[in-house]
Formats: structure tokens, C-alpha cells, sequence
């Protein structure tokens, strides 16, 4: 009753809902369309198949194309065959595209050329168009480009194909108004526009119109006979061909036998250049045994010298043995050349390495070790690096510091030289003024203005003139100690000197070691 009011009294335009039935009087009432359900889902007390909003329902589906009508009102069939096909694709599926075309005059207005006006027109059109694209690329390709305008709003009237209270809120049109999303300029490209897709079919051909088949006569099919081919070297069939189609074939009886005269000339120079060979073989072989009999003469007459050599050298013979003797010297004496280079070569690495320091370098090898301690000298081993009393060091450590570390094991005491300063021949060989003035008396000053070192006295039979480069030579054993020596060795080599003699000559090496 309430509904049947509300319908009375119902003076809008749109039709109300049509809600389901209160509980309690829906006795033999089946839900059957959409709006039976209203918003809500299926009704469980119900025991009937429901499908609410459609859902759970099977869809079915079809390949049923809608009819589609042409301009004249006709039903366009050839939608069948344009079905899954590009739309620029050209299908000829009327009898009028199979018609030629009609050849038309040369004044036709088809064929005419456009006027000024069209082809501005055109001009205009083409170029608007090819700047937006490049405009549009260039855009693309800017790092940050404004956003883009967006296009005025639309406003679009529908009409929804289902009609019903439960569609579209009852309404039977809707007004849109569509408006373009704004989009970021910063935003990458979401889809990938770079795969290839492959290309679908090409338009199919205009077919053929085929005049009616006719039977073909005797003369045509003799016209349209093609001969077999006739191989000579294939038979895959395995026919009986006739040796005339063979020769036919082949042709080698229109032909006339010609030899070539190269072929003479060619068989000549093949045997000249073969003798020709042979004979430089057999020269070369005979150049070759001729070299090694001489070298095998060679080698036979060394061996007979040697063996002659030997035979006398056993015999005691002296009379081959000058040549061994020649030999020996000569190999002595390129011993003492190549001695006497390498002295030079090292004498030149000296000179090109400190050329100042070369006579200094050369004086001190050829002093004598007084003469060393003479001038101050008394460590030979000169070092370049500069020496400090490693107790100097590392004062701030503790007690460890000074006395080799914290190590008691070891026990180094004389790990440096005793007064290394130069002055120190001056300070131990010197004496006092006062000493040397009462020893010597009135001489000392004399003593002091005199070259100690210089020689002022020649000995008997020595050449002042010459100056000599090196340590002092001596005549080999001229008194004869070296025959004295072994004579006492060989008398008193049991004896052994006292322990108090021992001694004290220890104690006198180990003062010359010090000093």
C-alpha cells in the first residue's frame, strides 16, 4: 500500500527505485531482474538461483558481428571481411571494384592540376603540420620544458543502452564534461614505444576475372609441348635415350677438332726446365762432396798433428813444443791485457763518477798503514753516512734506553772507534811543547820547521827522477830469508813458544787491533 501511494503521488520526471518487498510479504515473491535486489546482495530464505548485480552469472559470449548499414541504407557484408583488418587496408569485396576504370579525357576535372589557392592551402597545411612535430621533438628532448596546455573542457550527453531504476540512478541521459589530466613534464615515459611489432598482411590483390574454360585442340597442345631435357650426365628416370638426341644434345658433331699449338710449346718448356734441373742438382752434389772432402782432409791432418804432438811431448822432443811454448805466452799475455783493461775501465768508472775525488781516492790506496795513522787517518773505512752515538737517542724511554735496550745478554762496548775525530794522531803521537823543548834542547825548533814527512835524503843507487805509483817493490828474496825461515820451521817446528810469550804478544795485537 505504501508503494502504491508513493506511486500515486509521485510527480517527478525520473522513475523511482523499485526496492524488494519488506520482510514478512515476501510469500511466493521471486527475485528475477536487478532491481529486485536493489543494492543489496541475494535473498538466503529464498531457494532460488540469485545472481545480484550479475555477479556468478555465466556470460556468454559471441563472435556475432552487429549489423552495420552503408549510406544507401544497405547492409554492409563485407563486414565479415574486414573483421580483425587494418582500417587502411584495401579488400575488394564488390563486382563494382573488380570493374576497370573508365579513361578519362585530358580535360577532365580530375586530371587537371590544382590552382594557386589549393596548393597555398596545402603548403600551409603541411608545414603547420611538420613544425608541430618538431616542436613536439625538440620538447621531448629538453632536459625541463613547461607543462602542456590543457585542452578546454567537453561536455558530452549520453544515453545508457540499459534503461532501469537500477541504472544510471534512474536517469535516461547524463551529461560529461570531460577534462585533460594534467600532466608532469618531469615524468619519464611510462611505456616502451621503441618494440617492433611485425607487420600484418598487405592489402590482398584485385583478383582475376577468368573467361570460361575451353577444350585446347590438338594444334595448341603441340604448340604448348615442351621437349624433356635430355642430361648427359643425369638419367634419374632411367629412359632409353637415342644416341642421335644424345648427340643433338651434346653438340660434339658441329664442331671441328682443333688443337691448340700452346700445347707443343708447353710439353717442350716442361722438358727443358726439367733437364735444365737435373743438371743444377747434380752440379750443386758435386760442389757439396767435393766441400766435404776437403773438410774431412782438414779435420784428418789436425788430428795427425795432434797425434804427432803428443807422440813427442811423450818422447820429451822439444823441437815441436816452441809452437806450445808461443801459444802459452801469447795466452799469457792476453791475460795481462785483459787484466790491464779492466784496471783502466776501472779507473775511467772512477774518474766519470767523483773526477775530484780520483787522486784522493788513488793516494789512499797506495798508503801504508803508518803512513795513514802519520796523517790522521787511522780508519781506512771510510763510510758516506754520517755516524751518531746511537745513546744520544731515545733519552725519554727510561732506564732501558742506554744500556742496549734492556737486553743484559749483550754486551757492546767497544761498538764504536776511540776517539774517530781527525785530530786524534795529533793528540796520541804529539808530545807536550814543553816535553819535546826539554828532550830536544836548542834542535826542536829546527825539528819544528822541517818536513818530517818529505824525503830530503836519497838512498845509494835510487832514481829521484822517477816517481813511483803504488806500493814500494822490492827484489824477490835478496838475503835469502825466505830458505832461513823454512830452515827454522823444519829444526824447531816442535816447539811451541812459552805461555807468557803467547801472551803478551796477544796483548800487543789486540793494542795494534784498538789502535
Amino acid at each position: 500500500e505504501r508503494l502504491r501511494a508513493q506511486k500515486s503521488l509521485s510527480t517527478a520526471l525520473v522513475a523511482s527505485r523499485r526496492e524488494p518487498p519488506p520482510y514478512g510479504h515476501r510469500k511466493g515473491w521471486v527475485p528475477r531482474s536487478l532491481e529486485d535486489f536493489g543494492d543489496g546482495g541475494a535473498f538466503p530464505e529464498i531457494h532460488v538461483a540469485q545472481f545480484p548485480l550479475e555477479m556468478g552469472r555465466k556470460k556468454k559470449t559471441s563472435n556475432a558481428l552487429a549489423v552495420q548499414v552503408d549510406a544507401e541504407g544497405k547492409i554492409k557484408y563485407d563486414a565479415i571481411a574486414r573483421q580483425s583488418q587494418g582500417k587502411e587496408k584495401v579488400i575488394f569485396s564488390k563486382y563494382t571494384d573488380l570493374l576497370p576504370k573508365e579513361v578519362l579525357k585530358d580535360d577532365a576535372q580530375e586530371l587537371q592540376r590544382p590552382d594557386e589557392e589549393a596548393v597555398r592551402e596545402l603548403t600551409e597545411k603541411t608545414r603547420s603540420a611538420l613544425e608541430k612535430q618538431v616542436s613536439q621533438k625538440i620538447a621531448a628532448a629538453m632536459p625541463v620544458r613547461a607543462a602542456d596546455k590543457q585542452a578546454p573542457a567537453q561536455y558530452i550527453r549520453y544515453t545508457p543502452s540499459q534503461q532501469g531504476v537500477a541504472f544510471n540512478s534512474g536517469a535516461k541521459q547524463r551529461v560529461i564534461r570531460m577534462v585533460e589530466m594534467q600532466k608532469d613534464p618531469m615524468e619519464p615515459p611510462r611505456f616502451k614505444i621503441n618494440k617492433k611489432i611485425p607487420r600484418g598482411p598487405p592489402s590482398p590483390p584485385a583478383p582475376v576475372m577468368h573467361s570460361p574454360s575451353r577444350k585446347m585442340t590438338v594444334k595448341e597442345q603441340q604448340e604448348w609441348k615442351i621437349p624433356p631435357c635430355i642430361s648427359n650426365w643425369k638419367n634419374a628416370k632411367g629412359y632409353t635415350i637415342p644416341l642421335d638426341k644424345r648427340l643433338a644434345a651434346d653438340g660434339r658433331g658441329l664442331q671441328t677438332v682443333h688443337i691448340n699449338e700452346n700445347f707443343a710449346k708447353l710439353a717442350e718448356a716442361l722438358y727443358i726446365a726439367d733437364r735444365k734441373a737435373r743438371e743444377a742438382v747434380e752440379m750443386r752434389a758435386q760442389v757439396e762432396k767435393k766441400m766435404a772432402q776437403k773438410e774431412k782432409e782438414k779435420k784428418e791432418e789436425k788430428l795427425r798433428e795432434l797425434a804427432q804432438m803428443a807422440r813427442d811431448q811423450r818422447a820429451g822432443i822439444k823441437s815441436h813444443g816452441d809452437k806450445g811454448g808461443e801459444d802459452n805466452e801469447a795466452r799469457e799475455r792476453d791475460i795481462i791485457r785483459h787484466d790491464r783493461r779492466k784496471d783502466r775501465q776501472h779507473d775511467r768508472n772512477i774518474s766519470r763518477a767523483a773526477p775530484d775525488k780520483r787522486s784522493k781516492l788513488q793516494r789512499d790506496q797506495d798508503r801504508d798503514v803508518s803512513e795513514l795513522i802519520a796523517l790522521g787517518k787511522p780508519n781506512p773505512r771510510t763510510s758516506s753516512e754520517a755516524q751518531y752515538d746511537q745513546r744520544l737517542f731515545n733519552q725519554s724511554k727510561g732506564m732501558d734506553s742506554g744500556f742496549a735496550g734492556g737486553e743484559d745478554e749483550t754486551y757492546n762496548v767497544y761498538d764504536q772507534p776511540f776517539r774517530s775525530g781527525r785530530d786524534m794522531a795529533s793528540n796520541i803521537y804529539r808530545p807536550t811543547k814543553n816535553v819535546d823543548k826539554e828532550a830536544y834542547a836548542d834542535d826542536f825548533d829546527s825539528l819544528m820547521q822541517n818536513n818530517r814527512f818529505a824525503p830530503d835524503k836519497e838512498f845509494s843507487g835510487s832514481d829521484h827522477g822517477q816517481r813511483r805509483e803504488g806500493p814500494v817493490q822490492f827484489e824477490e828474496d835478496p838475503f835469502g830469508l825466505d830458505k832461513f825461515l823454512e830452515q827454522a820451521k823444519q829444526h824447531g817446528g816442535s816447539k811451541r813458544p812459552s805461555t807468557s810469550n803467547r801472551s803478551k804478544d796477544d796483548y800487543h795485537d789486540k793494542k795494534r787491533r784498538k789502535e
